[in-house]
């Protein structure tokens, strides 16, 4: 009986910890953000605002540029996943219907390029985008995010290509559709769950860059929202109300696409994972 207690308990004590742990810091950056600068340089900590004030989040967006950031951010996040997604729906429709040569190698390069860390080469990209004159550019932005969420999304969509029967494919052909129709109008529909996944695994990975933007962009007009949350410093040191702030806005579109999206994403990674 009491084995059987424990066996039940601990499972649930320790989902209530690791809850506890990841979102506490989410709860502190917001509560932060809305406390006045005397409640978080209190020496003793505040649980909660007792004084709920708009000030932090003023300072934050009238930083010089705060639109140019959003809208820059937007366009290189938005065109960069729309990209990976058109690529890899082709990629991943080749890797699991056809055979080819070299098929099995194709993947494995994938799997190296997905697991390989972008900073060891942000030097050699460097010196392109300088000698193709693209420096301050977003163009070299979007196309490097792209290739940063390409391998992540044919691997995953490749397992829902290969999860969906052939004869559903062949059965179109045969009614007329053409190979491309088929896939439109058959393969494409019961791809939702892995676009859906791969879209807010892109998403975030292109929206939180930093190093790259750093490098690449060295003038305001072409900088990035993640650039933006350094730059609230003043003379006396950090304004972490204002830090505080710009943190909550800036995780605020991942929140509320996560928000939307986590049934068909978790249900997504999870059998992009396992199929194929």
């Amino acid at each position: 009986m009491k084995r059987s207690l424990f066996g039940r308990l601990w499972p649930n004590a320790t989902a209530v910890v690791l809850f506890i742990g990841f979102v506490f810091p989410v709860y502190w950056m917001f509560a932060t953000a809305f406390k006045p600068t005397g409640d978080i340089i209190s020496e003793d900590p505040v649980w909660f605002p007792t004084d709920v004030t708009f000030e932090h989040f003023r300072t934050a967006t009238g930083v010089d540029h705060f639109w140019t950031y959003v809208s820059n951010s937007l366009i290189v996040t938005l065109c960069a996943v729309g990209l990976a997604l058109v690529v890899a729906l082709a990629g991943s429709f080749a890797l699991a219907r056809m055979r080819f040569k070299g098929r099995r190698g194709f993947v494995i390069g994938f799997m190296l390029a997905q697991m390989a860390p972008w900073e060891v080469m942000i030097i050699a990209m460097y010196m392109i985008v300088r000698d193709a004159s693209l420096l301050n550019s977003l163009v070299p932005l979007t196309a490097f995010y792209t290739m940063m969420i390409l391998p992540f999304t044919i691997l995953t969509l490749r397992g829902f290509v290969a999860a969906v029967p052939r004869d559903l494919e062949e059965a179109a052909m045969v009614d007329g559709c053409t190979r491309a129709q088929a896939f439109r109008k058959v393969i494409l529909p019961l791809l939702a769950p892995g676009l859906m996944s791969t879209s807010l695994f892109g998403f975030i990975t292109a929206w939180n860059e930093f190093a790259l933007v750093l490098v690449l962009n060295k003038e305001a007009e072409a900088q990035t929202l993640p650039l933006w949350l350094s730059s609230f410093r003043t003379a006396f040191g950090d304004d972490w109300g204002a830090t505080m702030a710009a943190s909550s806005l800036f995780a605020l579109p991942i929140l509320i696409l996560f928000v939307f999206l986590q049934r068909r994403a978790v249900s997504g990674l999870t059998a992009g994972a396992v199929k194929g």
